[in-house]
């Protein structure tokens, strides 16, 4: 098969790899129809996921069809169109029974592109698949659903739920790209009485605002001030970091009341300064977290209701094996007004290689 190969930080190459297969019997292997590249992939080209060996197929999202179950799958069969989640769950282990997933330690958690070769190819390995990948309704398409293998439930769960967005809450995101904006479309749920969107780039203030912004400020210019006066100088109750830089940290620290709650969900590659001599009298909670994927079976139904608009933040799509133009184009976002980016789609013959 053919697949996107980490050689390296700066080095990565669509080339042969070798065909997955079933090792234990809980996985499933998945013929992949649609991919996305996520902004962690691009930390692992630059070097800042050091654990990610040389020779990892990249990638943690997919939508496709099961091909092949290990003897203990019980849940889908050869032929089910299905969701690839972005984290493992081996359903065991003490933090799968309290639904956090993500810190998973019986072979699960963020796996996939990460650990083990994940799902920028043309087949993929999927272990603990009872619990791993999601069943697609029919109304949900490829490019709804891979959406929801980790961008949503991200934004979702460690920014709306971590962040605990209320009724009436003056809401600020830091950074209007794919999880800011996906965000910005989660905290809506829960009635906010503004949300304000804050970036550097026009074009994504103006994606901020069709997704459901209140108001936008540009970075550069004092949005705390704007916080400020929008809430008769008390701060926002809820501030999410959806960039994964320093400053931007810092910044929503200086926007957040007293009493209110930080949610970062960026992933940082540097350390950043936590500004206790100003914080700790504040009473302000700070969150982190990795996406858990509790969330991905209510999303599903809610995408398939027509109450998530998904597909809206999908700027570009490609064939499958043009991931080396993808990468450039979702790389270059600034540039090239980039979201997200999908690749495949087609449709494809069934290959069942076994049961």
């Amino acid at each position: 098969m053919k697949a996107f190969v980490f050689h390296g930080p700066g080095q990565s190459a669509w080339e042969e790899a070798p065909d997955p297969a079933v090792k234990e019997p809980t996985d499933a292997v998945v013929r992949v129809d649609a991919v996305t590249i996520c902004g962690t992939d691009l930390h692992i080209l630059k070097g800042d996921v050091p654990e990610v060996r040389p020779g990892t197929i990249l990638g943690h999202e997919a939508v496709g069809e099961i091909v092949e179950v290990g003897s203990d799958v019980r849940t889908v069969r050869p032929g089910d169109r299905v969701l690839v989640s972005c984290i493992s769950s081996c359903g065991r282990c003490s933090y799968c029974r309290e639904g956090m997933y993500g810190q998973c330690r019986g072979g699960g958690g963020w796996i996939l592109g990460h650990l083990i070769d994940g799902t920028q190819a043309e087949y993929v390995r999927v272990p603990f698949a009872d619990l791993s990948v999601h069943a697609l309704p029919a109304a949900v398409d490829d490019k709804d659903a891979v959406l929801l293998a980790d961008i949503f439930p991200t934004s979702y769960e460690v920014g709306v739920l971590n962040g605990r967005v209320r009724p009436g809450d003056t809401v600020a995101v830091v950074g209007a790209g794919p999880i800011g904006l996906a965000a910005i479309t989660t905290a809506r749920l829960f009635a906010p009485e503004r949300i304000v969107a804050v970036d550097l780039a026009p074009a994504r203030l103006e994606a901020a605002k069709r997704f459901g912004a209140d108001a936008v400020a540009d970075a550069r210019e004092a949005p705390e001030q704007l916080i400020a006066d929008l809430t008769d100088g008390l701060g926002a109750d809820v501030v999410m970091e959806a960039v994964g830089v320093p400053e931007t940290f810092e910044l929503c620290t200086r926007m957040v009341r007293p009493g209110g709650r930080v949610a970062n969900i960026g992933v940082h590659g540097k350390p950043a300064t936590l500004h206790l001599e100003d914080l700790w009298i504040k009473n302000v909670t700070i969150t982190t977290g990795l996406v858990d994927t509790h969330s991905t079976p209510t999303l599903l139904r809610m995408a398939a209701a027509g109450r998530l608009p998904t597909a809206q933040l999908v700027t570009h799509t490609f064939p499958l094996d043009h991931m080396a133009e993808a990468y450039d184009v979702f790389g270059r976002a600034a540039d090239t007004g980039a979201l997200k980016v999908v690749l495949g789609g087609e449709q494809h013959e069934v290959a069942v290689r076994g049961t």
